[in-house]
This record gives C-alpha cells, sequence and structure tokens, in this order.
C-alpha cells in the first residue's frame, strides 16, 4: 500500500509541477513555495498534536545543517531541470544517481564497493547517454540541472550518515518535517536575489495564458502539497522496509512517472531515446541488486 500511495503523490506532484513551470517557468519560486507548503504543514501536524513534537536539540539542529543545504541543491537543481526538459528525461537522468552515489562515496571514503557494483552502474552510464543524445527536447540546462540534482542528493546521504546517525529515534515524518524547514530557511533568500524582480511580470502573464485564473492557484498548491507528502511517504517508508525493497520501488517508481508523465503531455520519444531509457532503469535495478549482494557478503564475513 505505502508504494502505491508513493507512486500516486510522486505522479501527481510531477504533472502539476510541469505544468506550472509551463507557464510560469520560475523554477526558484516555485521549488521555495514547494518547500514553504511543507514546513506549514509540518508546523500543523505538531500544533495540532497529530504527530507528536518533540523539540530539536541544538545537536540535532547542527547536524541538520548540512543534509538540508544538500537537500536544498538536489531540489532547485531538480526544479530547474523540469523548467527545461520533457519530466520524462530529468527522470532519465536522475536514474543514474547510484552512479554518482558509488564514485562520491568511493572518493570520500564513506564505503567500498566490489568490482560488481561497478559493473552494475556502466549500462547506467550508457543508457543516460544514449537518451541524452536522442532526446527531443535537450536543452544543457536541463541536463545540468538533473545531474546537480543526482550530487546533492547523494551528498544529502552521505552527511546523513555521517551527522544524523545518533539520531535514529527521530522518526522520518519528523526528520523530513525539519529538512524541510531549514531547507527552506536556505533557499527562500537565494530565490528572492536570483528571480524575485521577475516573478510579478510572471505571474501576470501566467495568468493571462489561463483560461480560468484560480486553476494557477490550485496548482501551485497541489504541486507543493504533493512534494511534501511524496517526500514524507518515502522517509516514512525507510522506516518500514528493508534499503533493498526501497532501493527496487525506487527504480519502479522513475518507470512509472516517466510514463504517466509521457502520457499527460505526449511528449515525442524516439526509439533509441526510449532503449536509453530502458537501459539507464534497468541499470538501477541491477545496482541495487549487486549493492544489497555485497552488504551480505560483508555481513556473513
Amino acid at each position: 500500500m505505502v508504494f502505491v500511495l508513493w507512486y500516486l503523490q510522486n505522479i501527481i506532484f510531477n504533472i502539476y509541477n510541469k505544468k506550472i513551470l509551463n507557464v510560469f517557468p520560475y523554477p526558484w519560486f516555485l521549488a521555495t513555495f514547494q518547500l514553504f507548503v511543507g514546513s506549514l504543514w509540518m508546523l500543523f501536524l505538531w500544533s495540532s498534536r497529530l504527530q507528536p513534537y518533540s523539540k530539536p536539540s541544538k545537536d540535532f539542529l547542527l547536524a541538520l545543517l548540512g543534509p538540508a543545504l544538500f537537500h536544498t541543491v538536489g531540489h532547485i537543481s531538480a526544479c530547474v531541470s523540469f523548467s527545461k526538459v520533457a519530466v520524462s528525461f530529468t527522470h532519465v537522468i536522475k536514474s543514474s544517481e547510484p552512479a554518482f552515489s558509488v564514485l562520491f562515496s568511493s572518493l570520500l571514503g564513506t564505503d567500498r564497493y566490489p568490482p560488481i557494483v561497478w559493473l552494475s552502474i556502466l549500462p547506467i552510464v550508457l543508457g543516460c547517454s544514449l537518451a541524452a543524445v536522442t532526446e527531443v527536447s535537450f536543452d544543457a540546462g536541463g541536463l545540468w540541472g538533473a545531474l546537480i540534482s543526482n550530487v546533492g542528493f547523494v551528498f544529502r546521504n552521505i552527511y546523513s550518515k555521517k551527522s544524523l546517525q545518533s539520531f535514529k529515534h527521530i522518526n522520518g515524518l519528523n526528520l523530513y518535517g525539519w529538512i524541510s524547514i531549514v531547507s527552506l530557511a536556505y533557499l527562500l533568500p537565494m530565490a528572492v536575489f536570483v528571480e524575485g524582480a521577475k516573478w510579478m511580470d510572471g505571474y501576470r502573464a501566467a495568468i493571462a495564458a489561463i483560461d480560468w485564473p484560480p486553476r494557477f492557484y490550485v496548482w501551485v498548491v497541489l504541486s507543493g502539497v504533493f512534494y511534501h507528502l511524496y517526500n514524507q511517504t518515502s522517509y516514512q517508508a525507510l522506516d518500514r522496509i528493508s534499503p533493498l525493497t526501497f532501493s527496487v520501488g525506487n527504480t519502479m517508481k522513475r518507470v512509472v512517472v516517466i510514463v504517466s508523465t509521457v502520457l499527460v503531455f505526449r511528449n515525442p520519444i524516439q526509439p533509441l531515446n526510449a532503449l536509453g531509457s530502458a537501459i539507464a532503469i534497468f541499470g538501477t535495478f541491477l545496482y541495487s541488486q549487486a549493492s544489497a549482494a555485497g552488504k551480505a557478503k560483508k555481513k556473513d564475513a
């Protein structure tokens, strides 16, 4: 059931996120608003006591600064990518995240991987490269946004392991709530600096482009709500299922999102592009299997 909810929330987020960016191409504003909605939602849950709340310690907040910073980088970079290319293309490139994880974890010495794991990332790189060179909507900014997003989320995961190990008693929902709040504090001033002067003109153009103006507000709110919900569900899922099951589920989530958004937005896809996407996603699945096998060997040893 958790996977169905996670996938559905992710699909809805991606659809409304792209609908907004098609008429209001200001990803810094949208990314900031999405974090704002998530922060408000968590404050409501805590104040209404629907979610248990305990005052965060100074040590916890300090430990959160690094992971939240990289979460911010990952989120805004992905949103920039979504604003420039098809949703499906961004997700294909983001499926290469395991390759970045293996590379940076090895360089930083936080993990050592057996040869089978290194071999499993080859189809990911091959598939993403093939998908990129055959992408109809290709834009260098969209490609770089997706790649930087991968780097941001990989470093978020690495620094979460290093700095948040002592706070495992904090459940997934509360952890992501605090990440949203700290990330909002990081992103808001940057968003105003980068785009703030253009927001009003962009807003007027977006309203003029939509037949029924309230629809724009509904889209913006839904993008914020479902951005938070799908991330919240993923953090809660991590509390309940094994890392391997989560990795496989995350791989299949990308397939579902890619297919759904292609159908909704009717993005043209060339055969070689589809083949590259399939190879990249299959490579992600192989990586999850190889990584799990490597961890099992370490435990047995």
